[in-house]
């Protein structure tokens, strides 16, 4: 297993917070970041009065310094969607071919009238809400105009959807979340999907015991794809962590941390709508260091950074 440096938190965090806007004056994000025209781009979720989800734009430039945000969502459910109703949630953006694929949480209940048959476990079972999550794929090309592609996978609960960076032998792969492990997907069109199987499962006593899940898009690097990923213990207390796969075959998984390389310790990633969080759906290489972007406690945005090096 691989010991992994900490991230180090930004000083100024949270960098994101609520506005008095309609649809972000609750609670601002787990957010997707990549570089577009010079600057960082945060496509982050929001939740206003009506506790639905939807994804704000906010530009940043050295990776920490909003110089832009938008006034208004850039992506919300679309009307009649069955899929969408409560909100498009958790985005992750991938660049590749001159396009940026999103990878979004599509949020619903199913029909109170319809029994819901659940042919691997949930993760909301109790919960007592029969709450329905799929995994929605869009793209841009100018963070303006999204055309959706379509679901993965709609046959299962499923979340944490990242798609990699570079088709690999010609296939797409994404990885996703079917409670309570990490898996991996293949696909020749972005539409029809096949499950590889699980690729990081939970590890019983450890920091993330009871679910893990994807969060970043996976960064290349001349050692392997870097993940960083998401785990959860028995107490609900969510971290960060670290794995490096394989970058022909990524079903193989050449290292994973130990340790969690973040974990709630600050007011903002304690105190909120969901105490003791810090949730990660983006990174970038700035220079020579990641930039990692984290939701803290359900309820603002962080950034913390490692050396590349490290």
């Amino acid at each position: 297993m691989l010991d992994a440096p900490p991230l180090e938190r930004h000083s100024g965090n949270p960098i994101l917070t609520p506005t008095a806007r309609w649809w972000e004056d609750r609670w601002v994000f787990n957010s997707a970041a990549t570089l577009y025209q010079g600057d960082v781009i945060l496509l982050y979720r929001a939740q206003g009065q009506d506790w639905i989800s939807r994804l704000g734009l906010a530009r940043l430039r050295n990776g920490v310094e909003v110089i832009e945000r938008s006034p208004q969502p850039v992506f919300e459910p679309a009307v009649g969607n069955e899929w969408e109703r409560l909100g498009t949630e958790d985005p992750r953006v991938t660049a590749f071919d001159g396009r940026y694929y999103i990878c979004y949480t599509a949020a619903s209940l199913y029909p109170a009238t319809t029994p819901v048959r659940r042919t691997r476990p949930s993760p909301f079972a109790d919960q007592g809400v029969p709450w329905r999550v799929r995994i929605g794929i869009a793209t841009t090309k100018d963070f303006k105009r999204f055309r959706r592609i379509g679901l993965a996978f709609r046959q299962w609960d499923n979340k944490n959807g990242s798609l990699f960076p570079a088709k690999i032998r010609g296939k797409y792969y994404l990885l996703h979340r079917i409670f309570p492990n990490v898996h991996l997907g293949v696909s020749n069109d972005l539409r029809r999907w096949h499950n590889l199987g699980p690729l990081l499962p939970v590890r019983p006593g450890m920091w993330d015991s009871n679910r893990v899940g994807a969060g970043a898009p996976p960064l290349r690097t001349p050692y392997g794809w870097l993940l960083f990923y998401h785990g959860v213990d028995e107490s609900r207390t969510y971290r960060l962590g670290m794995a490096l796969l394989d970058l022909a075959h990524p079903r193989h998984v050449l290292a994973r941390a130990h340790n969690p390389i973040l974990e709630p310790v600050e007011s903002y990633e304690r105190e909120g709508l969901v105490p003791n969080v810090v949730f990660t759906c983006g990174a970038v290489e700035l220079g020579d260091r990641f930039f990692v972007y984290y939701g803290g406690a359900d309820s603002v945005i962080g950034a913390a950074t490692v050396s590349r090096d490290a």
